[in-house]
């Protein structure tokens, strides 16, 4: 595979042995590229703003700028870049952060090398990927009413399912045929009557609540 057509990968972790690990795993795809190695948040931005790799391996729990924080300032100010959580943590709080600062994935320290380069290709494609413990542990965090989901309308599940698909707004409305402002209206009354904050965590619920067909 030529260079121009890899994916650009960014590895953000503080413990060099994990680093070294995952840059020996991306080295065995022909279609990754290691481009960087950031030890801490801000080393993160800073090599997101010099190098624009495609996708970025962020660890979430370091010193100084923790994953999180750097996940959000990486998405205002690269937001072509797409950032996958790469953590040995499942708690609420972390995967809801992670997800409501931008990150498209969640995944575990103990995935597989396939399943992890699976998960780069879908982020770069800009299709969500999420542990089953990150997926359960969100729908634990919404707290509503009923099941989460039980009032969208049909057009809401029309436009969801298009959003599980991995479509943008503008394609959406195109498949539909209508405004970008509606599909736009439609997606924010998702998020609401899902009870979460960013389309990566409605997807997520709807592919573990059955949402969508």
């Amino acid at each position: 595979m030529g260079e121009s057509n890899r994916i650009r990968v960014l590895l953000v972790d503080d413990h060099a042995v994990v680093r070294s690990g995952l840059s020996a795993f991306l080295m065995a795809f022909d279609d990754l590229e290691l481009v960087g190695e950031a030890r801490d948040g801000e080393e993160a931005v800073r090599f997101c703003e010099r190098y624009r790799p495609d996708v970025v391996l962020m660890d979430l729990v370091m010193p100084g700028m923790d994953g999180v924080a750097a996940t959000r300032a990486i998405r205002e100010r690269c937001p072509e870049v797409q950032v996958i959580a790469l953590t040995s943590f499942k708690e609420e709080e972390l995967v809801q952060g992670a997800l409501e600062a931008g990150a498209i994935g969640y995944l575990l320290k103990n995935v597989t090398a396939d399943e992890l380069a699976e998960a780069i290709r879908k982020a770069h494609a800009g299709r969500p990927s999420l542990a089953p413990e990150a997926a359960q542990a969100l729908v634990r965090a919404v707290k509503r009413p009923g099941r989460p989901g039980h009032d969208l309308t049909e057009r809401e599940r029309e436009v969801l399912a298009l959003m599980v698909e991995g479509l943008s707004n503008p394609q959406i409305a195109d498949r539909l045929m209508v405004s970008r402002s509606t599909v736009k209206f439609h997606v924010s009354n998702i998020l609401s009557k899902l009870g979460v904050s960013s389309r990566t965590e409605a997807v997520a619920l709807a592919l573990q609540l059955d949402l969508v067909p």
